[in-house]
């Protein structure tokens, strides 16, 4: 989600998930300078006022299927158990990556693969955490929590006297939010959810180190099929034969598809014409999209305290992203 957090300032996550496939696109700030299109059909200011729009919906579309893929996840639940869910989730994800990306084994390093490694198992156990989380308690605000992992990494990340500001805004959201101590709250859930945002935060910083090791989403592809098979036993003892349920695999693979697949897609896509800073502003808004989803499809309805402190989040988030910004931005060119 924290596009400005990865520690080359030249690569960034496109983005986390809970169990959200991340890849990292490399810019170049001499070569977006100097690089044009030979050609385009719209005139430049036209470009510039409204070509955003494109890839500004792709990330919303993209936040969107995340959102609605957790929901669904969670209606299959009954059926499977949350580990279940999350083996299904994992192991479909891994077969269309590997089956589309076609990653190649040989020619790298013990180091690469070692980095490989620990991304998927990172990722194994965000999923596994977030889900144990929204089997528990409300999928907006488990969202909001887990949401504070890269928040305080963003924090943490800049040293600037300002995020004292947006750690404040965040600590409020979250006071707010358990209400005097989360007594209308399952406190196990909150614990997952709170484990689930550390492991986000580690995932953001293995995801970056990956791209840098792997080419295009050959890394991505690889740490999917660790996180899966890493959680396959788990899926297993809990959730038994009804992994082979047909209807079983069949919603699964459409959480997969809503939750892994489709928005990976989406953002790739968008990250080609969209800053990362912008990107990362739009991912800030995912506690509100996934309340939304709640709402619609679990019939979770907010009180006007929760939605109150999912908005100092958002707002923690979002002035977080932008003071990283600032402070990793290039210089002005000399006139």
């Amino acid at each position: 989600m924290y596009a400005a957090l990865a520690t080359d300032p030249q690569e960034a996550p496109s983005r986390r998930p809970p169990g959200h496939p991340v890849t990292t696109v490399r810019t170049s700030t001499s070569a977006s300078s100097t690089s044009k299109p030979t050609a385009t059909p719209t005139a430049p200011d036209s470009h510039g006022r409204f070509g955003s729009l494109g890839p500004v919906g792709l990330v919303l579309a993209g936040g969107i299927s995340v959102q609605f893929g957790g929901a669904l996840a969670v209606t299959l639940m009954p059926r499977a158990g949350a580990l279940g869910v999350v083996t299904l989730r994992l192991v479909a994800a891994a077969v269309v990556l590997l089956v589309v990306c076609r990653p190649r084994l040989r020619g790298h390093s013990r180091a690469d693969w070692g980095t490989v490694v620990v991304f998927g198992l990172t990722m194994a156990g965000m999923n596994g955490l977030f889900y144990q989380a929204v089997a528990r308690i409300p999928l907006g605000l488990a969202v909001t929590l887990e949401v504070l992992g890269p928040l305080a990494l963003s924090v943490f990340a800049s040293r600037r006297a300002v995020n004292a500001l947006w750690a404040a805004l965040a600590l409020a959201g979250v006071v707010l939010l358990g209400g005097g101590g989360f007594s209308g709250l399952d406190p196990l859930g909150v614990g997952f959810a709170l484990a689930a945002g550390a492991m986000w935060a580690a995932y953001i910083i293995f995801s970056a180190r990956t791209g840098r090791r792997f080419p295009q989403a050959d890394g991505l592809a690889l740490a999917m099929a660790v996180a899966a098979l890493a959680f396959l036993p788990l899926g297993i003892v809990d959730a038994g034969d009804r992994l082979l349920n047909p209807t079983t695999i069949a919603l699964g693979s459409a959480v997969a598809l809503l939750s892994s697949v489709l928005p990976y897609t989406l953002e790739l896509l968008a990250l080609r014409r969209l800053p990362a800073p912008t990107f990362a502003i739009l991912m800030s808004l995912e506690p509100a999209i996934a309340a939304t989803a709640g709402f619609f499809v679990l019939h979770q309805a907010l009180s006007l305290t929760e939605a109150a402190a999912i908005a100092l989040v958002i707002a923690a988030s979002i002035g977080a992203v932008r003071t990283q910004t600032r402070r990793v931005a290039p210089p002005a060119p000399e006139a």
